[in-house]
């Protein structure tokens, strides 16, 4: 175990210093078997927008079957990571901070892999918040959710009426499957869901 400095996951300097110190146990050098399958069997493409994308393997999964990616990481060192991981692809990565980006064309669909739950817990109503924002009526938010109620992380677990609490103001979980292929850092807690935006008189 590396002797870290960044001690707050909330600044880019802690996610830096990992990625420099190649210290990335959440990172799984592939592409999940859900999001395969997802697009394979989706009928159509969506602008997609992948936040807090780390090395970004999916970028190219996404990007390969015709979809519209981008990526983004507030860490420098984890854009750089990202941008040798994906060489052509590159420029589908970019530094910018969440809740400050605002994507070229609209989104369609949200990513979520690794994000919500590395953010300490204070910045969740901002995150949720921020993706109802970005998403049109029927868009979607589709990834990976890390359940559990450790007091220490990242990752930080959610309890999973917390997130539904959360979550149905604004969005309708349409997929909720168990993930067979987890990290050790997630096995057995994380599972599979996609949630569609609310139309907006309904949603937030």
């Amino acid at each position: 175990m590396p002797t870290f400095e960044s001690r707050d996951p909330s600044e880019s300097a802690f996610w830096s210093e990992r990625f420099k110190l190649d210290f990335t146990p959440w990172d799984r050098g592939s592409v999940p078997q859900q999001l395969q399958k997802f697009v394979a069997q989706s009928q159509r493409r969506y602008a997609t927008l992948i936040p807090g994308c780390g090395t970004g393997y999916e970028v190219a999964c996404l990007a390969e079957a015709g979809w519209d990616v981008t990526a983004i990481d507030f860490s420098e060192a984890a854009v750089e990571a990202a941008r040798k991981v994906l060489g052509p692809l590159a420029s589908r990565v970019r530094q910018a901070d969440f809740f400050d980006f605002v994507p070229e064309h609209p989104v369609e669909l949200i990513y979520e892999r690794a994000f919500f739950c590395a953010l300490p817990p204070r910045m969740r109503p901002d995150v949720v918040v921020r993706w109802a924002q970005l998403l049109p009526p029927a868009g979607l938010l589709a990834g990976y959710f890390f359940f559990g109620e450790e007091p220490k992380g990242p990752p930080f677990g959610i309890a999973r009426e917390e997130l539904d609490a959360m979550l149905t103001p604004a969005f309708e979980c349409i997929a909720d499957e168990a993930v067979p292929d987890s990290m050790p850092v997630f096995a057995g807690k994380e599972r599979w869901q996609i949630w569609q935006r609310r139309p907006l008189e309904q949603g937030r």
